[in-house]
């Protein structure tokens, strides 16, 4: 097993060489493995030599200062002159700034390639580290660690007194006043048992029935705890004292978020228990075994035929007033065991029964997803994303299956589809995620447009178990959401499912998630002028070849694999495009029909002037 770093262990030309011929694997620009290793244990055992290559000018400082390596949960801890972090298939390099004059020691490190040297942290700037505010550095300094520090410096100066007074030097050097008043404290007083705040929360978080972690609130800031978990990790808090982004990903949003009503982000994980990516978050074990597993047991083809679902809807529908759907729709979220969903789309969670019988998922398993038409002009919104997915899979696009779905009450068609990020039987032991671009970027849900598909790409590389082809698949996607006028793909509607086997610490895949969420917005009310969520080499509109090689190059690719990839899914959706129609069985009105005719036209026309 080895590690090549360009420049240092290996030379460009014949990394690229080797790359090119299947002999290794690029991780990220300068950094491969050889193809049959594994990458996650390689980057984990090599994190510091890694991190030196990288980050030349950084130095380990909080828990890594101390473990000389990564944490348990696959992160490794440097400062430098800015903030910033990088993850790396399982490890996460997480920077600070670093204060103006830092006290810095020398460790000798042995990573089974050689010994080698790494600045680290001095003992006092360790100790004052752990006492920084707001700091995911701070964080990683557990009680224990702090503890032993605090004892080691009171070896060293003989003292309390004197440790805290060598401690205050260092601190009136940095202007890290806070710092030095709170280590003082530390080690002048005595401890003094805290008294219990009853607005605090502890939340047992497990994925899929086993806790792997508690996320508590002391009244005032969050903060998530991993367990001793046989898996790799999930969940990473990197914002101390905000809900980490994989938990933030999975609150509902928009109509959802209205209908539940709660006050703040305590009373939402209070309101609900069950999640997407095979997440409950629980405040008893009790509760937790009480939850049913979402299995995928019986398949919506079975049950459906020419895109139309064949078995039987048992969910809500309206009775004498329009408006009601809604009202009875919402009412299945008071239950709190009903599955939260995020997206600001209005949907339902839905169980398929084996005999073919669809209906809510309280105190059931959710395995499919109903989506309902919208109102103000929004109706076809079914009919249209039902024509983008038929369409995307068509073309060659991993789409999970789907079905219109004839609604009581004279309600217009919904939209069926089912779920791909739950196990498949009951004798399906792996741990599935969906984490997708806002969780892996760090981003809040509310900065979902803030970023470039280069920027994807860039995170989706050191990640991705099969990068080229990933990359590739976002070349494919962009193309396919600039053909049919899809405004709306951005970061919460691209995300990486990730694949870990029962046992395992790492992830066995990390790939591009199936197409999901996709539809033409240029078709309705106000949109017509639609652009790009996500700009694609500076440009959200009027889109060329041109661009999608910049994008194909700037992430790594051939430019011939990317001309191919678009010439392939050119000529798949000119096809497609013949084709597709709205099936007979499908009642719909005549705004409906013209809303999926003017998508394939949109189509056509943007596929005959790509150039």
């Amino acid at each position: 097993m080895s590690l090549y770093l360009v420049g240092a262990t290996i030379d460009k030309a014949k990394a690229h060489h080797q790359a090119e011929t299947g002999r290794l694997v690029q991780l990220m620009r300068g950094i491969y493995v050889d193809a049959d290793d594994n990458a996650d244990e390689l980057v984990r055992r090599h994190a510091i030599r890694i991190a030196r290559y990288l980050y030349p000018n950084a130095y380990l400082s909080a828990a890594s200062a101390v473990l000389l390596g990564p944490t348990s949960d696959g992160r490794l801890y440097l400062s430098r002159r800015r903030n910033q972090r990088t993850r790396l298939r399982s490890l996460e390099i997480v920077q600070n700034k670093a204060p103006q004059h830092p006290s810095l020691g020398e460790a000798v490190v042995n990573d089974g390639s050689g010994e080698f040297s790494i600045p680290i942290s001095s003992i006092r700037q360790r100790f004052l580290e752990a006492f920084r505010l707001r700091s995911e550095h701070a964080a990683s300094i557990d009680t224990n660690m702090r503890a032993a520090i605090a004892a080691r410096l009171v070896e060293e100066y003989a003292s309390p007194r004197g440790a805290a007074d060598a401690i205050w030097t260092l601190a009136r050097e940095n202007q890290w006043y806070r710092e030095g008043e709170a280590a003082e404290r530390y080690l002048m007083q005595r401890p003094v048992a805290a008294t219990a705040n009853e607005a605090a929360l502890d939340f047992i978080v497990a994925w899929h029935g086993t806790p792997i972690g508690h996320l508590s609130h002391d009244g005032f800031e969050w903060r998530w705890k991993p367990t001793a978990f046989a898996g790799p990790p999930l969940i990473r808090q990197t914002a101390p004292g905000k809900l980490p982004p994989f938990i933030v990903s999975l609150l509902p949003e928009g109509w959802l978020e209205e209908v539940l009503d709660d006050k703040d982000e305590r009373a939402t994980l209070r309101s609900g228990r069950r999640y997407m990516s095979n997440i409950t978050i629980v405040e008893s074990q009790e509760e937790l075994a009480a939850l049913p597993a979402d299995i995928l047991l019986t398949r919506l083809e079975r049950f459906s035929d020419a895109g139309v679902f064949t078995g039987h809807y048992d969910g809500p529908g309206r009775t004498d007033i329009e408006a009601s759907f809604e009202k009875n729709l919402a009412r299945i979220y008071a239950n709190t065991a009903t599955p939260r969903l995020s997206g600001v789309q209005i949907k339902a969670p839905m169980f398929l029964e084996a005999n073919g019988t669809v209906s809510p998922s309280i105190g059931k398993p959710c395995t499919h997803i109903l989506k309902p038409a919208g109102t103000g002009g929004y109706d076809a919104l079914p009919l249209v994303e039902w024509a983008a997915m038929t369409l995307g899979r068509s073309a060659g696009l991993a789409a999970p299956t789907v079905a219109l779905i004839a609604m009581p009450d004279a309600m217009p068609p919904a939209l069926l589809v089912e779920r791909f990020d739950i196990r498949e039987s009951t004798d399906d032991r792996r741990l599935l995620a969906l984490e997708d671009l806002c969780s892996v970027l760090g981003l809040s849900a509310n900065a979902k447009y803030d970023a470039t598909m280069e920027r994807v790409a860039r995170a989706i590389r050191p990640l991705s178990t099969d990068a080229n082809s990933d990359i590739l698949t976002l070349v494919k996607r962009a193309l396919f959401a600039w053909l049919i006028a899809d405004g709306d793909m951005h970061l919460k509607n691209l995300a990486l499912l990730e694949i870990a086997e029962l046992g395992d610490d790492s992830f066995s895949s990390v790939r591009m998630a199936p197409l999901y969420d996709a539809v033409s917005t240029r078709v309705f009310p106000n949109l017509r002028y639609d652009r790009m969520a996500l700009k694609l080499n500076g440009r959200d509109d009027n889109l060329r070849r041109a661009d999608f090689r910049a994008l194909a190059a700037n992430a790594g690719l051939k430019v011939a694999a990317a001309d191919a990839a678009v010439d392939g899914l050119l000529h798949d959706m000119a096809a497609a495009v013949e084709r597709i129609a709205l099936p007979e069985k499908i009642a719909r009105t005549v705004d409906a029909g013209k809303a999926v005719a003017d998508m394939l036209q949109i189509c056509r026309n943007r596929i005959d002037a790509f150039d």
